[in-house]
């Protein structure tokens, strides 16, 4: 069995595979860790989201909570305001499309309850082999480019910083939560930089990965965006 731990997943408009979702991560805890919770974050969702949660939370014995945000304010502030909420001693964030598979949880979990590392994120970029469904060429070619220009930018020393499979030690984790300010696609960004600075202990780790259709991210709106967020996190520091 794991640790208990917090898993949030921040969802905007997700109604054609949130079931799925939150039966497979309520599935996967009931079997590996039953004192966890699982924290939906519903951002400003315009269709049935947030409904059909409400009735697959209902249904469970795992601890859930649903947080809302009204209206909607971005993937960086749903993530951290269902961390901050957290009430277990480690939380992890995971995309609402499961591209990281939940199997992949002690990867990131089990060094942190062991005591070796205050952050652990999942990577794409360690093992490409361990990637089953690619994202489009350009797509995945652009990734690349922004981590690229993320590491010039920050000094960060990481190859994938934008993996939406992240685990936290929560009760050193919670300044740089708090002090974060990115509300958009950037925010993994802010938080890896902010807890390289404050000398925490970080470490990337491959994990399986597969892409899956349904993106909330704009290849040219949100790329642009994101490195707007990044300049301006680096002139900040």
């Amino acid at each position: 069995m794991l640790p208990a731990f917090s898993i949030v997943i921040p969802c905007f408009n997700e109604e054609a595979r949130i079931s799925e979702t939150l039966r497979v991560t309520l599935e996967y805890l009931a079997a590996n860790a039953t004192e966890s919770e699982l924290i939906m974050v519903n951002d400003g969702s315009t269709d049935g989201t947030a409904g059909i949660a409400r009735k697959i939370l209902s249904e469970t014995n795992i601890a859930t909570r649903l947080l809302e945000n009204f209206p909607n304010r971005g993937k960086g502030a749903a993530v951290r305001s269902g961390l901050l909420a957290a009430r277990k001693p480690i939380g992890l964030f995971s995309d609402a499309d499961l591209s990281a598979p939940i199997q992949e949880t002690p990867k990131l979990i089990a060094p942190i309850a062991n005591g070796e590392v205050d952050i652990a994120f999942g990577s794409r970029a360690l093992d490409r082999s361990l990637i089953g469904v690619h994202q489009p060429w350009r797509r995945e070619q652009g990734g690349r480019v922004f981590n690229l220009l993320v590491r010039v930018a920050t000094g960060l020393p990481f190859w994938d910083t934008q993996c939406g499979f992240k685990a936290f030690r929560l009760d050193v984790c919670r300044p740089i939560l708090e002090a974060a300010q990115i509300d958009g696609f950037a925010f993994d960004v802010e938080l890896l930089f902010l807890a390289h600075r404050a000398g925490l202990r970080i470490r990337e780790i491959p994990v399986r990965w597969n892409h899956a259709e349904g993106s909330k991210v704009s290849f040219f709106r949100d790329s642009l965006r994101m490195l707007r967020e990044v300049i301006v996190l680096r002139a900040r520091a």
